[in-house]
């Protein structure tokens, strides 16, 4: 079993993007609603049996084949631990627009009400910010009460949703950890890897402007009453914000070999890697998803296996596949799931 060089598999949403990805990869854009290319997913878009599902060389659903071979892909330990689940999806987002305030649903609320394992905590590691999309907004900057939520939503009223969240600046190389339940939005602009619980959950506080109509679809079927439950309506303080906020300085120039990416509460979720050979890296046998930001270089393997790697490739490297090394003058981020431990 070797590395396996991801094909992209970008999907068609309800909000404007996708231009950042193409120029990334070097590849023509013809949709401009095509924000997101899901990297080595295992998941499906929310209600669909097969969108979203990345595709091997050989044809085969990524999903199909770690059923196949769970160990070869996700190594002992974690199948122990989290069967043929990989607990990981990665995607590449651009925002051509600004996203609509949003949560994302905890675990707990996620099995009790569509028992479901994973929620969707989330990671945005940001790559790119031009034009005025140089914020992110994430949480409340005070208590918001039940009443208050819900008049705000049925009233559509997204100026002042907004204006009650906490907006931070980010530049490339910043990260921000993404507790499920925490509101949140995307500025036009910003362009990230993000990696997150394999989901597609979410639940719309804002739609009008957008294409989707979210009283139909933005609850996840469970109606306002019920989704609404699932948000944190505290206040995200400074010092919650300063933690879940870190600035690593711009990955493509980092001369230091290897830096972790997210706080370890994110552990229990996934895990992130800035690479940069100084002049060579290895890296622990271990399912992860490399994305390539610039340079070229190879990647070799324990096996004797050599890939070549350049600016805006996305790797899956499968656990069997051994300890590797990673040389070249290259950037990159590795994305891994949870630790089995």
């Amino acid at each position: 079993m070797r590395p396996i060089r991801l094909q992209p598999n970008q999907l068609h949403r309800f909000y404007r993007g996708g231009s950042a990805i193409a120029r990334l990869r070097a590849a023509a854009s013809n949709d401009e609603y095509a924000p997101e290319d899901w990297v080595g997913s295992t998941t499906t878009v929310f209600g669909k049996s097969r969108t979203g599902l990345s595709v091997l060389p050989d044809g085969q659903s990524l999903r199909d084949a770690i059923v196949a071979d769970p160990e070869g892909f996700l190594g002992p330990e974690h199948v122990a631990r989290y069967g043929t689940d990989p607990g990981l999806l990665v995607k590449l987002l651009d925002a051509g627009e600004r996203l609509p305030v949003h949560f994302h649903p905890d675990r707990s609320f996620a099995q009790t009400h569509l028992g479901l394992s994973h929620g969707k905590t989330e990671a945005w590691l940001i790559v790119e910010t031009r034009g005025d999309g140089r914020s992110v907004h994430l949480g409340f900057r005070e208590d918001v009460d039940e009443e208050t939520l819900a008049g705000w939503v049925a009233r559509q009223e997204g100026e002042q949703m907004l204006n009650a969240l906490n907006e931070l600046a980010v530049s490339p190389g910043d990260s921000v950890f993404v507790p499920a339940g925490l509101p949140h939005s995307i500025g036009d602009g910003v362009f990230l890897v993000e990696l997150q619980e394999p989901t597609d959950l979410s639940v719309l506080l804002e739609w009008a402007g957008f294409a989707v109509d979210g009283s139909l679809n933005g609850h996840l079927g469970l109606g306002f009453e019920v989704a609404l439950k699932g948000i944190t309506r505290r206040t995200l303080g400074s010092d919650e914000l300063t933690r879940l906020h870190s600035s690593h300085g711009d990955w493509q120039a980092l001369h230091d070999g290897t830096k972790r990416l997210l706080p370890s509460e994110a552990d229990p979720y996934f895990r992130a890697q800035a690479l940069r050979p100084d002049p060579d890296i290895f890296v622990e046998p271990a399912f992860s998803i490399l994305v390539v930001l610039d340079g070229e270089g190879h990647l070799e393997t324990g096996r004797g296996d050599t890939l070549e790697l350049r600016r805006g490739q996305t790797v899956l490297v499968p656990y069997a596949a051994g300890e590797a090394m990673l040389t070249g003058d290259i950037s990159a981020i590795r994305c891994l799931p949870p630790q089995p431990s």
